[in-house]
């Protein structure tokens, strides 16, 4: 299937690693140009390297997205060596458990900027733009969103708030014809979870005894699974989808906890 992607533009925050690396591969692959914005010079060039190596057109932005004028030189800068903005994907943030018992005030304030203040601020500059191309916003969200974890009230705090900025600009900006979703990936083997499943005492039971209780096939969702989902969500193909939150995950979330099969 012909997504119809070719030479447009989108960008996507944490493209460097993990689920941001897989939207922004899968992107190229289908002919569209990925604005890679991360915080790793390292990573990020890498991954440029790659994309051009083999025939792809991508930009690469360095920034962290710690304030509103951070989100706005990306626009800027997408705007002035490519032209267009066809689509964002609000995808950077860390589960930094930053809890209620494990935390405070300021930890927790810390963790929500981090996490949520940049999806707002990318969109709000480049909303013009998306306006004129009649773009798609994807806001990459979390199971811990839905269930809970515990420990980590900052960062749930601030997927849940994504998930709800979903549906209110999803409202807001049909008049545009802007199509607004959220993907909510569960168990997904990043690096940033590796570091968390290495953090227990025995890593390699706690990761098995996961596996064991999701669903479909006794596996971790891969990167390219959630990408997958991602691009067609942007696509011309999901053309009459808004306002959605879709969990790719195996049944992992929604499965009824009896089931062992």
């Amino acid at each position: 299937m012909d997504l119809l992607l070719k030479d447009k533009v989108f960008i996507v925050t944490g493209g460097a690693k993990g689920i941001g690396e897989a939207i922004v591969a899968e992107l190229a692959r289908e002919g569209a140009i990925p604005v890679i914005v991360g915080r790793s010079e390292e990573a990020g060039s890498l991954l440029e390297g790659k994309l051009k190596d083999a025939g792809h057109s991508c930009l690469n932005i360095i920034t962290e997205l710690y304030d509103p004028e951070s989100s706005e030189q990306v626009i800027s800068q997408t705007l002035e060596k490519l032209g267009a903005i066809h689509g964002i994907v609000n995808n950077a943030g860390v589960n930094d458990g930053a809890g209620l018992e494990n935390g405070d005030p300021e930890l927790f304030r810390k963790s929500v900027l981090s996490n949520l203040m940049h999806y707002y601020d990318m969109v709000h500059y480049a909303l013009p733009e998306l306006k004129k191309t009649k773009g798609a916003i994807i806001n990459i969200s979390s199971k811990t969103a839905i269930t809970g974890q515990g420990g980590t009230s900052g960062y749930a705090a601030s997927k849940g708030a994504q998930l709800a900025l979903t549906r209110e600009w999803a409202v807001e900006l049909a008049q545009y014809g802007i199509r607004v979703n959220a993907i909510v990936p569960a168990e997904v083997m990043t690096p940033q979870y590796e570091r968390w499943i290495n953090s227990f005492d025995d890593s390699e039971r706690s990761l098995n005894e996961i596996i064991s209780r999701i669903p479909l096939e006794k596996r971790m969702t891969s990167s390219e699974e959630i990408a997958a989902m991602a691009v067609f969500m942007l696509s011309e193909r999901s053309s009459h989808t808004t306002g959605q939150w879709l969990v790719v995950d195996g049944g992992y979330v929604h499965f009824d906890r009896a089931y062992n099969k």
